[in-house]
């Protein structure tokens, strides 16, 4: 009995000591994690600082992995958006020019793909609507990797092309358009839910590889969302419920950036069109192969001579110029 009571008794005594050790453990997890943004801070001001020196991209290897490490260093600090971290899912829509433009969009996924390879990631077609001559009217593919979307998602806008055409007997200079979109990946549908009355599902064969039951089954399809008119395809895999499936995170993805958009815009007080028309005039970067060559980004003023070694997939300096959009 007494030695219950003298427990009960001692009891409330240790309290402070256990509180103290408890709150000793809260403020030295907090003081780590100050220190460690400062650190990054510091080292975030140190590259920016590499990065203006005049011999900076004099060692392309050095100077993009500060890149990679600047972009990581500045999401790790900022934070970043709610699917940065993920996948991307990219359209390239070819717009004024015929054939050009066509063989432009075709261009443009080889700059990607090359740079999706140099970065390690992953490319897997989805959709794809080719012309004679290689190139593409549209074409959907998806990239599996770390901070894909969070990387790539300024890419979206209209790309010009100005170069002597190869499609044109008098060898005239040609200008063409085609459209960039990049969306975040999904991982589930359930991420976001569409009321089954605002879609419109439809169905055909596949174009595309998938074996036996390409061109035999109505393996493509084809989803509408009713409300805003946006269409996807998905038409690589060999069931119809798994094209489904694929297309319909597809245009959530879709959805979600053109929400993302406007609440951007009513935060900017700017006003977005639902639709960009893919002309002169709505361009965020130019290829320009003749009468000089250059590569512009009109939205932060980065430029290179270098069109060979950005079409090849060095698009680093773009991306980087990119983060502060």
């Amino acid at each position: 009995m007494n030695r219950a009571h003298h427990a009960d008794h001692c009891w409330p005594s240790r309290i402070p000591s256990r509180l103290g050790r408890v709150t000793k453990a809260f403020f030295s997890a907090i003081l780590l994690i100050m220190d460690e943004k400062e650190k990054r801070e510091k080292r975030i001001k140190e590259i920016e600082a590499t990065m203006g020196a005049p011999d900076f991209w004099a060692d392309k290897t050095k100077s993009q992995t500060l890149i990679k490490e600047l972009q990581e260093l500045k999401a790790e600090t900022v934070g970043g958006g709610k699917y940065d971290s993920g996948g991307a899912v990219v359209t390239i829509f070819s717009g004024a020019g015929g054939d050009d433009s066509e063989d432009f969009s075709a261009m443009l996924f080889s700059m990607y793909r090359k740079f999706i390879e140099r970065r390690g990631w992953q490319l897997s077609v989805i959709h794809q609507n080719q012309n004679a001559h290689g190139g593409f009217r549209n074409l959907t593919f998806e990239i599996q990797g770390r901070d894909v979307y969070g990387i790539l998602k300024n890419e979206s806008g209209v790309h010009r092309l100005v170069r002597i055409s190869p499609f044109n007997a008098q060898k005239k200079r040609h200008t063409s358009f085609s459209m960039v979109e990049v969306i975040p990946k999904l991982e589930k549908t359930s991420e976001m839910e569409i009321p089954e009355q605002e879609l419109k599902v439809e169905f055909a064969r596949s174009s595309g590889p998938g074996g036996q039951n390409v061109n035999k089954r109505e393996t493509a399809v084809r989803l509408v969302h009713l409300p805003t008119g946006i269409a996807v395809h998905a038409e690589t895999e060999r069931s119809q419920s798994t094209n489904r499936e694929k297309a319909l995170i597809i245009l959530k993805g879709k959805l979600y950036k053109v929400r993302e958009d406007e609440r951007q815009a009513k935060e900017k007080g700017l006003y977005i069109s639902k639709t960009t028309s893919i002309e002169w005039g709505n361009q965020i970067r130019s290829y320009v192969l003749h009468p000089y060559k250059m590569v512009k980004d009109h939205r932060t003023g980065v430029e290179t001579a270098q069109v060979d070694k950005v079409l090849a997939g060095e698009l680093d300096e773009f991306i980087e110029g990119e983060q502060n959009l």
